[in-house]
């Protein structure tokens, strides 16, 4: 997993799929967040064209070319099909945060071929890490977790 990590944080451009209208929602704060990290960032909606000023594409597939990493904040059963998306336009690097994975999920990512990374917070690996997902970090560290 290490490696895998390592490898999807290199990624300069990375979609976010799974933002809320109410901008309430994890997806809604990795976009702010990652941006603030200095990560270009796209926005990911299927049914918006816009999210609190941030302009929202369809799909990966409307980003071709554009990202070389995405993040899946959507339900296990949303995943297969973006997984399936991602390995079609080439996105190799795909980050499943909590409450996305599923052990499917994760056999359809090897099964692609996708460098797949599954239970962990973007937050607390993206550059720089510091406040809670900072100390969040350590905390799995010390126990060895990660």
């Amino acid at each position: 997993m290490k490696h895998a990590i390592e490898e999807f944080i290199k990624s300069k451009n990375i979609a976010v799929v799974g933002l809320s209208r109410s901008g309430k929602k994890f997806g809604n704060v990795a976009v702010a967040e990652l941006a603030k990290r200095g990560y270009r960032v796209f926005a990911v909606h299927p049914e918006v064209e816009e999210i609190a000023g941030t302009r929202c594409f369809p799909s990966l597939t409307a980003l071709e070319g554009k990202v070389d990493g995405a993040v899946l904040c959507i339900p296990p059963v949303n995943v297969p099909g973006v997984l399936r998306e991602a390995a079609a336009i080439g996105v190799k690097n795909v980050w499943l945060q909590q409450g996305a994975g599923s052990p499917e999920a994760i056999a359809l990512g090897k099964h692609l071929n996708l460098n797949l990374v599954s239970g962990r917070c973007i937050l607390m690996y993206a550059p720089p890490v510091g406040g809670f997902h900072g100390w969040h970090r350590a905390f799995h560290r010390l126990f060895a977790r990660i």
